[in-house]
């Protein structure tokens, strides 16, 4: 059977194709994964057997990622459902998509913090999403890798343990690049919808056991589900400590560094 010829990334799904000719990118065409993918595969601690649970939740996660930080329009992301979604981070209040794009959006969503702005090292309340996509992928030209290190659970409710690496090598908010690898570890919680997975569930269990069924219903993660509640569970010192081990540079320098017009991938 001949290949269709449309490109496609091996761990992300809502990024090609005929699905997507009409979506909103952020920066007016899909982002480009090659490299982070690369750093993914070279510097990963595990490989997930193909089809299994951990692998199709490393792939959900990676899919929700690229939405969330590259579609613009809300009714163009297909790993969520946009009307019931809902956003917390280290057990803050959720907030919903609109909230969301309220706070910064992208990077600035994860680095929200309660300390007074004079010890803010990062202070989302002064970045935009442009902004903080800059600073960070000029500080991780190749971009910011993810694996999925533990499934704890799977639907209705995954919970997992992930790690996000990169190699510092640009500066970031006044501090020269180190050339280090930066890490970040934390666990999540996704909530999908089960509509799709009890169907698929009721009829495999008109053919195998009840106890297969169960097992079928626990490792149930495709392209179809969306993601309702989304849970994140991180130390955003971690991060920044590692971003700002290296000399301080003055304001010139600083500000020639962070133009970077070339916007990697995350995750």
């Amino acid at each position: 059977m001949a290949t269709s010829g449309v490109r496609e990334d091996k761990y992300r799904t809502f990024l090609y194709g005929e699905g997507e000719k009409n979506t909103k990118w952020r920066y007016g065409s899909p982002p480009n994964y090659d490299d982070v993918n690369k750093l993914f595969e070279e510097g990963r601690t595990k490989v997930w057997p193909s089809g299994s649970l951990e692998e199709k939740v490393q792939n959900l996660v990676k899919t929700w990622e690229m939405e969330m930080f590259h579609k613009t329009c809300f009714d163009d992301y297909k790993s969520v459902d946009p009307k019931n979604y809902t956003f917390s981070l280290n057990g803050r209040k959720p907030v919903t998509l609109e909230e969301k794009r309220k706070l910064g959006g992208g990077h600035n969503t994860f680095l929200q913090t309660t300390l007074p702005e004079k010890f803010r090292a990062y202070n989302p309340a002064q970045e935009t999403v442009d902004s903080a996509q800059v600073a960070f992928t000029t500080a991780f030209p190749r971009g910011f890798a993810l694996e999925v290190l533990q499934v704890y659970s799977g639907p209705p409710v995954i919970v997992y343990k992930f790690r996000h690496w990169g190699y510092m090598e640009g500066p970031f908010k006044g501090h020269a690049a180190t050339g280090e690898i930066v890490e970040l570890y934390g666990m999540s919680i996704f909530e999908v919808h089960l509509t799709l997975i009890l169907a698929v569930f009721f009829i495999h269990f008109l053919v195998f056991l009840l106890e297969t069924s169960l097992f079928f219903l626990a490792n149930q993660v495709d392209e179809h589900m969306k993601v309702v509640k989304v849970e994140f569970f991180i130390d955003r010192g971690e991060l920044l400590g590692g971003l700002m081990k290296g000399a301080t540079l003055d304001g010139s320098t600083a500000e020639a560094a962070s133009t970077c017009p070339f916007l990697r991938g995350t995750g």
